[in-house]
């Protein structure tokens, strides 16, 4: 598999549309911006689909799991998709070049889509249990922005809750800019990523 790609989210209806969900949105508009289909299977603790992009095969996923247990999805698809060796090009560790995991972040204004090569969790707790689970932090991410909590709302309360509709509609175009960084990811590289949609408006 060229590239592995992972939309973090909570599963269930009560959790559709809140702000944590973003990732898993962005991933599954995706797939059907290339006419495939995310299900379950067997031994996968995610929701899982193989599209092309181009020459590139790509598989994509929404973990079935709760957002703080999200590494218990990842680890197998990174298996599944025979990521968990060495790129033979760069020394790297495959994961490193070759798994993007796309998430909500609060740091970043609502709406924002920035991609990054490895870092901290930002207090994410999908990130965190990624983390702990493959053993490292070296891996792409679309980050897509969705602000700061008002005043003292607790973080936690916040991306749990559906935006507003100005909001919403603004994550709707977040969801495909971030559907477009993995399109460049897989088509152009990383480095080409980052120039065009981390320098976008």
């Amino acid at each position: 598999m060229d590239l592995l790609v992972v939309g973090l989210g909570n599963p269930g209806a009560e959790y559709e549309g809140t702000r944590h969900n973003i990732g898993a949105d962005a991933v599954a508009l995706l797939v059907a911006r290339h006419h495939g289909a995310l299900s379950a299977e067997k031994g996968l603790h995610a929701r899982a689909g193989q599209i092309r992009i181009g020459d590139h095969r790509v598989l994509c996923a929404v973990p079935l799991t709760y957002m703080n247990e999200s590494g218990q999805a990842v680890a197998p698809l990174v298996r599944r998709a025979g990521l968990d060796g060495t790129d033979e090009a760069t020394g790297l560790p495959t994961v490193t070049t070759r798994l993007v995991v796309v998430h909500d972040e609060l740091d970043l204004p609502s709406g924002r889509v920035k991609v990054k090569v490895g870092g901290g969790t930002a207090g994410n707790n999908g990130l965190k249990s990624i983390h702990a689970h493959l053993h490292t932090g070296d891996y792409l991410r679309v980050r897509i922005g969705i602000g700061k909590p008002p005043g003292r709302q607790p973080g936690a309360d916040y991306v749990l809750k559906r935006p507003g509709k100005d909001e919403r509609e603004v994550l709707a175009v977040a969801a495909e800019v971030a559907a477009d960084a993995i399109e460049l990811i897989a088509t152009a590289g990383v480095e080409t990523a980052m120039n065009r949609i981390n320098t976008a408006g």
